[in-house]
């Protein structure tokens, strides 16, 4: 319980509709802020590679801090193959993931720099996501081969004789026993982007993680499974309540999964609008935010228009001098809250097939 990923918990903060008021920011500040975010994660590297803040660089949750900020360039256009400062970190970034060291034998990411199961799927993602990004053939070849072997080691974890409340989800290390959808919602993500590359993905996969995303919906179910509660969110773990953070998540893991007329999808939408954060100052507040953004994105133009307002409004506000956004209290890395911030602030670009419509 004591590194940064544990951010992608279950707390919310506090509740209300001040950061609606007011007019939209505008679109060339929004873009300003963006690129000072970039700048800082480029200027943020390190001669082997990886993007950390620390100086010098520390191993810990080096791998997946890494790949959340190359996602962050990704998500606004820029490419490993770009002949810019921008595109020079991208290949030098992609160069310390791929090192053999980063991968074990048995496909995982999630040890060498203790990021566990939740650095395991960032890194899939990322690898899914950049499947011919690679500067050459040979590249390529190896970014995919990476990417199914952590693909088959998401799918072995699955397996893992569980509860069946605990079914179909994912936990901390790929040979636990039980699950919780912040974990869960990484894998599911990295699943998609791997079979919209055309990896191998069985469908019982995203079939039994769609199942376990519906057991976390908190609400009771009458015999037949109808939902009672209908105006709800989905909880950290099966018979929990529903949280900000949780609640993004899971609306954005379902529709993923291609399940886009689930009841518990509107039900959650019907939750978000009345539940947000006013201020960033929760410790999960970055992490619900970019899954809030890109789940309402999904939701059709009436809730992305609103949902983008109100997290450029907020996210603005956040900003550091430096371009830097500051996650709260334990989690405060400033790589994690400005990668997150910068992909929450990037929906309106929808460059990576994974968060387009």
């Amino acid at each position: 319980m004591r590194w940064i990923f544990l951010c992608l918990l279950f707390w919310g903060c506090g509740w209300g509709a001040a950061a609606e008021e007011g007019r939209p920011p505008d679109s060339a500040a929004v873009e300003k802020a963006v690129a000072r975010g970039i700048d800082y994660l480029v200027t943020r590297q390190h001669s082997n590679g990886v993007i950390v803040a620390t100086a010098p660089p520390s191993e810990t949750h080096a791998t997946a801090l890494t790949g959340l900020s190359m996602m962050a360039l990704l998500a606004v256009g820029h490419r490993p193959t770009d002949d810019t400062p921008a595109g020079q970190v991208l290949r030098k970034a992609l160069d310390y993931l791929l090192a053999a060291k980063r991968q074990d034998p048995t496909g995982y990411y999630g040890s060498s720099d203790d990021s566990r199961m939740y650095g395991h799927g960032i890194m899939t993602l990322v690898l899914a996501e950049m499947l011919g990004m690679g500067v050459d053939v040979r590249q390529d070849a190896l970014i995919r081969e990476r990417c199914q072997k952590a693909v088959d080691l998401i799918v072995r974890a699955q397996k893992v004789a569980k509860p069946s409340r605990f079914k179909g989800g994912w936990r901390y290390s790929p040979v636990e026993g039980d699950a919780d959808l912040s974990v869960t919602v990484w894998q599911v993500m990295a699943l998609r982007a791997a079979k919209n590359a055309g990896l191998t993905v069985p469908k019982d996969t995203i079939d039994e993680a769609i199942d376990y995303l519906k057991r976390s919906y908190a609400s009771p179910r009458d015999k037949t499974g109808r939902i009672e509660n209908f105006k709800s969110g989905f909880a950290y773990q099966p018979g929990s309540g529903p949280t900000y953070a949780m609640a993004a998540a899971g609306l954005l893991a379902l529709q993923v999964c291609g399940d886009y007329d689930a009841p518990e999808l509107t039900g959650t939408t019907d939750w978000l609008q009345e539940f947000k954060p006013k201020t960033a100052s929760g410790a999960y507040f970055y992490y619900g935010t970019y899954y809030y953004a890109q789940g309402m994105y999904q939701r059709g133009e009436t809730a992305a228009r609103a949902a983008q307002t109100y997290v450029e409004r907020l996210l603005l506000a956040e900003q550091k001098e430096d371009g830097r956004w500051q996650g709260a209290g334990e989690y405060a890395s400033p790589i994690y809250g400005t990668a997150l911030a910068i992909l929450s602030l990037s929906v309106r670009h929808h460059f990576l097939p994974i968060y387009q419509r």
